[in-house]
Order: structure tokens, then sequence, then C-alpha cells
């Protein structure tokens, strides 16, 4: 169960009307007025996805007579309707979310510029009033906050989890549900992106494979709660990480060390910028340009695809998850048939699971790995800064491959290994920092489901199909005092 929404340690009912008050006088929460929708805000900033989206533009057109969605009153029950799959011609069945819906909004009011509140209230929820798509608002308080609460929440109770912030509080909820005993069953909890953070790439993202110009800031917001409000489910791939100390962790965008790294964790104290401060980071880090020694190995797309490998026996993994089928302890060679990359000297390394690294920075324009495989990106030493600053200038509208920077390096894989020489350089994973030591990851795919825009699914390397969306009977909503 979750605690209390807006503030903790004061009790407070738990808020199902559609729309949330000021957290002043939240008690009165289902009598709040509904914010009126600005002109213009439903309206795509892409018009050639029209006729992708012109089903659901009907509907939310529909259900603009009435002002609001079906909020539900503590106490009432609600059945859990099951998932509606429908057929596409072109792509065969395709995953819904049910209308009307129930979803938890999980918010971080500190992220970015720390507006999320307020666009939640100006640009999500008229947009949500006229699909069916009811909610309860939590408010994060501090951090890993989100990893404790879907830790311990009944996830049955709500048909979605929606996460507003950036890329971190989405790296939260996901090995929140990781942890759970019940983790199989709970990563299959649909998730869906709300931009409101500094780092928006997870987002950006989907805005990018839903068809959508490349936008930032509000009409990134807007272009998403569309999405939400399309209901249409994609399955997404997980990085499965594995660190020297025992750590098991799991990435939904990206690991990076070196140059990218540090623009990330050092522009931190930048915050109040939102979007802007990674591109002061990345001047004063041009200014003081670093190298990192390491060591380097991966498992090329090309190399899983056209071989067969002998079947080894495998110790039994410790932690709870998928097993990772291409990796072995890390005390021991890589194997064989990996690639180990001649260079130690580095600028930077890269593994990316997504076409963005943030808003503006289109850093995988060759298109989506295959289901399984990821985008890995690295920087030999001697680059120059003026190709340095060349590359993060093109890759905003994703020109940076045609620079033909004899430095930087590109290869698809499904497992990688970096080991930094003496534990230098930042390692961050979704923005996130995390100790500096021997780490690699492989490529878990399909492992989850989210909101998405785009109804053509990734190509396979042919080992998982989408993961199994089984609808969880959701138990009466309880009356709290």
């Amino acid at each position: 169960m979750l605690g209390s929404p807006i503030r903790m340690g004061t009790p407070r009912p738990v808020y199902t009307a559609k729309l949330l008050s000021d957290p002043a006088t939240a008690e009165n929460d289902a009598g709040a007025p509904t914010a009126p929708a600005a002109g213009g805000e439903g309206e795509p900033y892409s018009q050639h996805r029209d006729t992708r989206l012109g089903s659901t533009d009907k509907e939310l057109n529909a259900g603009a007579a009435a002002a609001h969605s079906s909020a539900t009153a503590p106490g009432t029950p609600r059945q859990a309707e099951p998932r509606v799959e429908v057929m596409d011609a072109a792509v065969g069945p395709l995953n819904l979310l049910p209308r009307p819906c129930h979803v938890l909004v999980l918010l971080n009011p500190r992220g970015g510029k720390g507006k999320a509140l307020p666009l939640f209230r100006s640009h999500v929820q008229p947009l949500l009033a006229q699909a069916d798509v009811s909610f309860t608002l939590m408010l994060t308080e501090r951090r890993n906050h989100a990893r404790e609460l879907v830790r311990a929440e009944e996830l049955g109770r709500w048909d979605a989890l929606v996460v507003m912030s950036g890329d971190g509080l989405m790296h939260e909820v996901v090995n929140g549900l990781m942890e759970r005993p019940d983790w199989e069953t709970a990563i299959q909890k649909p998730l869906c992106s709300l931009p409101a953070g500094s780092g928006n790439a997870l987002a950006a993202s989907l805005n990018h494979y839903a068809g959508y110009e490349q936008v930032t800031n509000e009409a990134l917001l807007t272009n998403c709660t569309r999405l939400l409000c399309s209901r249409l489910l994609a399955p997404m791939d997980l990085l499965s990480l594995q660190t020297a100390s025992g750590l098991r962790l799991f990435s939904v965008l990206s690991l990076a060390w070196g140059f990218i790294a540090d623009v990330d964790v050092e522009s931190e104290k930048f915050r109040c910028l939102g979007e802007k401060r990674f591109t002061l980071g990345t001047f004063l880090r041009l200014a003081a340009l670093r190298t990192y020694q390491g060591r380097l190995a991966y498992l090329p797309v090309e190399t899983v695809v056209s071989k067969t490998f002998p079947s080894r026996d495998r110790v039994q993994q410790a932690q709870q998850g998928p097993v990772d089928t291409h990796l072995v302890p890390l005390e021991e060679p890589v194997p064989s048939h990996w690639t180990v990359a001649p260079e130690q000297d580095f600028v930077l390394v890269l593994a990316l699971l997504h076409s963005h690294l943030g808003s503006e920075m289109f850093t995988a324009p060759m298109g989506r790995c295959a289901a399984g495989a990821m985008h890995l990106f690295y920087v030999r030493a001697g680059v120059s800064r003026a190709m340095l600053l060349r590359l993060f200038l093109a890759m905003e509208k994703g020109r940076h491959m045609e620079c033909e920077c004899p430095y930087l390096v590109y290869v698809p894989v499904v497992a990688f290994r970096l080991e930094p020489k003496d534990g230098k350089g930042v390692l961050a994973v979704d923005g996130e920092s995390v100790v500096s030591e021997a780490v690699q990851g492989q490529v878990q795919p399909n492992c989850f489901w989210m909101v998405s825009g785009h109804v053509e699914s990734p190509p396979s390397l042919g080992r998982q199909p989408p993961p199994s969306w089984k609808p969880q009977q959701r138990p009466a909503l309880e009356e709290h005092p």
C-alpha cells in the first residue's frame, strides 16, 4: 500500500479522483475543479502522425463532451477490465490499456526546474480528462523514494504506472519492481514516461519512435501525454548490469563512462537550468578534457546472429532476475568469441538502448537495434577538442556520424564488459552515478511494457517473444480516514 500522497507522515486519503487540487487542500480532491485545457495543447507537434493516431483522436474528440474522466470514489469497487487486443492489418495484434483505466502517477516535484507539478496540472490533466484516464498522484520526496514505493505496492490496483520526472525516476521504478519477490509479474505492469526532468532521453526516444518531430519541454510532455491517452503498449528491453562488488542493477536507457558521465554528474549543480545544464557542462568539460584508461570488450550482434556457440554449464545465478546467458563471472576472461577493443585510452564509452541521450541529443540515428541488442559508442583518446565539440553540436540533429571522425567507433552489441583502470572515471547508469569499478552487462529483450506510439516492433534476434501481459484483478479501493 502507498503511504500518504503529497506529504509523508500526515494521514490523508488515497486520492482516486481524476484531478488533484492544491496540496494544501488536497483532502477536497474529489471536488477539485477541472483545470481548463489551453488552446492547442491537445494537438500533436508533427502532423504526419495523424493517419496512425486518427482513430484515437476521434475517440478523444468524442470524449471531450464529458468534461471529466471516470473518477473512482474511495470505497467503490472497480473491476479490472482485461487488456484490449485489437488487430492492425500491417503488424497483427496490438496491446492496449483498458478504457477507462486508473493509473498511479509518481511525480518528482523537484525534477528539472522544479515545475513538474504545475506542468502536470496544465498539460497532463486536461488530456487525461478527455481520455477516461483517472489517476492517483504521489509526490516523491527523496532519492529512491519511488523505488521503495513500487517495491511494496499492491500493483493490482493500477492499470499502469506513470513516471513524471527525468530518466532517473524511471530507473528507480524499474529497479524497485525487479527487487520484488514477484518480479516476473511486477515488471509486466505497463509503464509510461512523462518528461519533467533535466534529462528526458527515454521520453524523447518514445516521441521519436511514434513519428513526432524532435521537440522539448512542454511540447514533448504534451506528445507523451497523448501517447498515454492512445493506450498503445510496446515491449521494451532492459540492460542487465553486474559490477565487481556484486551489485546487480537494471538500466532502461544507458551506461556511460568518461566524458558523458562526467558532464551528467558534474552538471547536477546547474539543475535549475533544466536541459541547458548539459550544454554548460559540455563546454566546461571540453575546457579541461580528460582521458580515461581501461579495457573494453563486447559481443557484436553479427557474431551472435552468424555463429552458434557450444553451451556451457553455468553456476546458478545468485541474484534474482533474468539469467545473463552471455556473461561469465567478472573474474574470468571474456569468452573467446567476444571482441576486445585494442585501445585502452578513451574519452568516453556509451552503451545506449534507445535513440536519444537527451531531448536534443539524437545519439543513435542509425535506427532501433534489434530486440536484445544495444548501441555501443566509444571515442578513442587523441580526438581534438574542436572535433569533439563538432560531434556534440551535430548530435542535436543526428548528424554526428557524418563527421567521419576517425576516433569515434560504433558497433551494435548484445553484451559488453568495461574495466576502468584504478577506478578512474565516473560511471553513470541512466544518469545516476554509481561506483566506478569493473562492470559488464547484456541486453534482456522484451522484458517489460511501455506506453508507446509506435506499432512496428524492432527486429528480433530470435531469442524471446514479447513479455506475456496478464491483467491482474484490481481490488476494491479502500477508504482511508
